[in-house]
């Protein structure tokens, strides 16, 4: 189980077209350390995905011609559910900065049946890396974008630019005006003001062109199209100094981006970093029946081959090439076994390790040691309505003994079983904080017993309540 961290900040690229994350030349042994900060154990896994990312590294050192020729090595996790395989993967893509996307392959058909098709896949990933090329490239123009805003409140507040047209004095005047003006303005005297803007109109599409079987419907903007006849069009709103600031940031930030120059880096970085992880694989490896639904269940199968293996998949932002994506499929295999997928499907995923289960030993390291754990998180919580939680050796301990109970006799959905505990724990002081609860509260093993205790002795409860 995995306790969320913030995220990374100021991933700057290795290279001129394929940014990479600052730690995306760390050493196999450092990723491994890396991740033991937020996951705890499953050091086979993280082993696999550590050297994956190193082997991305490696490629990239290495001349064009034999860069080109090698594949990543794509990887099957086996294990239950609320071991950690999911966030493993989400944590690698956060070190390096690479898109990711985590798809459940339920919810995929096969081609000619009512559902999602496997490109789409490819589709949806392009979109994440889009919107972080933008992010990015909007956080460069940041800078020259405010000093417009700024000028743009000024117009809006009365004051508009001093032009040469005007004699000495009146045109000093008018500068003198509009720099006190903008003193106050940066001093924050303004913020309340009403002020009258414009921004440009996010016009709805003209309409529609529809894809091929399972392809995905594409927008047609006139204006896009033929920008001569067809002028930008803006809207006027009635809005304050301060609400206006963030929208008319976003305004001038998305008027100096290249549309173009977003959709080929995303594709780039799509291409040669993206990451997919294909969770609930098992539930589409029928048993190779010729009707029912192991027919749509092979049918995916087959459509994620290609994909797999490196194909060119057609988005409206242009084609995109599979062949060095980095594919990480998981799922539990209690019912289904590896063997029962495609003998072609299973070869793309040479690499397999099993997550094992979690026990009583792991939670309570679980609650103990990550460094944003759900203990300090709802510390922190309870904290804002000014009540000091602390929770004892002894509580932890016996959290962790009727997690792992209550997983034994249930269904076990592994370290997500420590949040209803928790939650259930804690329920008084969440809802009487901070009217009938404040200061200090200490909990201790007794009271995790008292509470709890009867809870995971009837079994009938803890089905339904923990």
């Amino acid at each position: 189980m995995v306790f969320y961290m913030p995220d990374r900040q100021g991933q700057g690229p290795l290279e001129p077209d394929l940014p990479a994350g600052p730690l995306d030349h760390l050493t196999p042994a450092q990723v491994v350390a890396e991740l033991d900060r937020y996951i705890i154990g499953q050091d086979e896994a993280k082993r696999a995905v550590a050297v994956a990312l190193r082997n991305r590294w490696r490629r990239r050192q290495l001349p064009p011609a034999v860069a080109d020729e090698v594949l990543p090595k794509n990887i099957l996790m086996i294990g239950p559910t609320g071991v950690g395989k999911t966030e493993i993967a989400r944590r690698l893509a956060r070190l390096t900065g690479s898109p990711f996307l985590k798809v459940e392959a339920t919810k995929y058909t096969e081609v000619g049946y009512v559902g999602r098709d496997c490109e789409s896949m490819v589709r949806d990933l392009v979109e994440v890396a889009i919107e972080m090329v933008r992010r990015e490239k909007r956080r460069d123009v940041a800078a020259a974008a405010a000093r417009a805003v700024e000028d743009r409140l000024l117009d809006a507040l009365g004051e508009p630019r001093a032009s040469v047209g005007f004699g000495g004095g009146e045109h000093k005047e008018r500068l003198e005006a509009r720099e006190t003006l903008r003193r106050q303005l940066r001093d924050g005297e303004l913020e309340d003001r009403p002020i009258d803007i414009e921004v440009d109109d996010e016009a709805p599409p003209a309409f529609k062109i529809a894809g091929g079987p399972g392809g995905e419907e594409i927008d047609v903007k006139l204006g896009e199209m033929m920008p001569g006849f067809f002028n930008r069009r803006t809207k006027k709103r009635r809005t304050t100094v301060g609400e206006a600031r963030p929208v008319l940031q976003k305004d001038e930030e998305e008027r100096r981006l290249d549309k173009e120059d977003v959709d080929s880096s995303a594709i780039a970085r799509v291409e040669q970093n993206g990451i997919l992880f294909i969770d609930e694989l098992d539930k589409v490896a029928g048993g190779g029946s010729a009707q029912g639904p192991d027919v749509s269940r092979q049918g995916v199968q087959r459509d994620l081959l290609p994909i797999v293996e490196g194909t060119i998949v057609q988005t409206k932002h242009g084609p995109v090439r599979t062949d060095h994506v980095l594919f990480i499929a998981a799922g539990a295999f209690h019912v289904s076994k590896p063997s029962d997928l495609m003998p072609e499907l299973q070869g793309r995923l040479p690499i397999r390790v099993e997550l094992r289960r979690l026990g009583e030993e792991d939670f309570v390291r679980i609650l103990a040691e990550p460094e944003n754990s759900l203990v300090r998180q709802y510390r922190a919580l309870l904290d804002v309505d000014g009540v000091a939680l602390e929770l004892t050796d002894g509580a932890i301990r016996a959290i962790a003994r009727l997690a792992a109970r209550v997983n034994e006799s249930a269904e076990d959905i592994g370290a997500r079983r420590l949040a209803t505990v928790l939650e259930r724990l804690l329920e008084p002081q969440l809802f009487g904080a901070p009217d009938t609860v404040q200061g200090r509260v200490t909990i201790d093993a007794p009271d995790v017993e008292r509470i709890l205790g009867p809870l995971v002795q009837r079994q009938d409860l803890a089905r339904f309540v923990l």
